[in-house]
């Protein structure tokens, strides 16, 4: 037997409107601001999918509800065979309408809001802000002006949470919770762990987020000595002059190059091509 075509509850327009909306509200009344880090990828293994280059040059503050309220989860602080590692882990809810908003930067009003075009909201009712051109873009380039390219939040992307002063990285995102309430979807809910950075290029513009980079990047690059149109000033055989600042030791306490460089002076001869040969 069919369902009641007099109570749809699973396609009603109205209905799922309404919903979202509440879910955008409450999200906004009791939820914190976060920053949201989309990477771009430099140098793709397309075998396993990952990018040992990838780059963060945009942040977009958004709102999100914290699912972990008493605490973050994962396994904690422990001590393992490479010294104390930190798996925290905590699922921000973001709603989708508001994703499809920050995916390209707005300009708003004092009170927040973004300043649509006078077809925006009157042609026809939006849903889920499909419409993107509804709204008034900052251009790309001009200010903080960004355009994010992924249709829904992405694996490997960042969330920068400023109460804990802690970047995350999402591990996975959920898109089915809850699961079709009135025949939708409205929110997702990403599932991040505490982030392990691997001298990734941080170049948003939030001083809190740069600062990662300045701190602890271990890419020689970055301390290169320039010239003022911005040009490489090279030895003759073609490497990089390096700042004097530039030490390993400083940014990563357990390296030990110089001590490691200094004691196996005469433990191993290097002057053959193979030390470790028989012949």
């Amino acid at each position: 037997m069919a369902t009641n075509k007099y109570f749809q509850n699973v396609n009603h327009r109205g209905t799922q409107r309404l919903t979202e909306d509440l879910v955008v509200e409450s999200i906004a009344m009791h939820g914190i601001d976060v920053y949201y880090l989309p990477k771009t990828l430099v140098n793709r293994d397309t075998l396993f999918g990952s990018d040992s280059l990838k780059k963060f040059t945009t942040a977009a503050q958004v709102e999100v509800y914290v699912k972990d309220v008493v605490g973050f989860g994962g396994e904690g602080d422990i001590l393992g065979k490479f010294g104390l590692e930190m798996r925290d882990q905590v699922t921000f809810t973001i709603a989708r309408r508001r994703y499809e908003q920050i995916k390209s930067e707005k300009i708003l009003l004092e009170t927040g809001s973004n300043i649509i075009f006078e077809y925006g909201l009157t042609s026809q009712p939006y849903f889920r802000n499909s419409n993107t051109n509804s709204s008034l873009v900052a251009e790309t380039a001009t200010g903080n002006g960004y355009s994010i390219t992924s249709p829904r939040p992405g694996e490997g992307d960042l969330v920068y949470y400023p109460q804990a002063n802690t970047i995350f990285e999402i591990k996975f995102v959920e898109h089915e919770v809850p699961f079709y309430q009135f025949g939708a979807l409205y929110t997702y809910d990403l599932q991040c762990e505490k982030f392990e950075y691997s001298s990734e290029a941080m170049d948003t513009g939030i001083a809190d987020i740069d600062a990662l980079e300045d701190n602890y990047s271990l890419i020689a690059n970055v301390f290169e000595i320039l010239a003022q149109n911005g040009d490489r000033i090279v030895h003759e055989d073609s490497s990089a002059l390096i700042q004097e600042q530039y030490d390993i030791g400083v940014n990563d306490n357990i390296a030990n190059n110089t001590v490691f460089s200094i004691g196996s002076v005469g433990i191993v001869d290097f002057s053959a091509s193979n030390p470790f040969s028989e012949l």
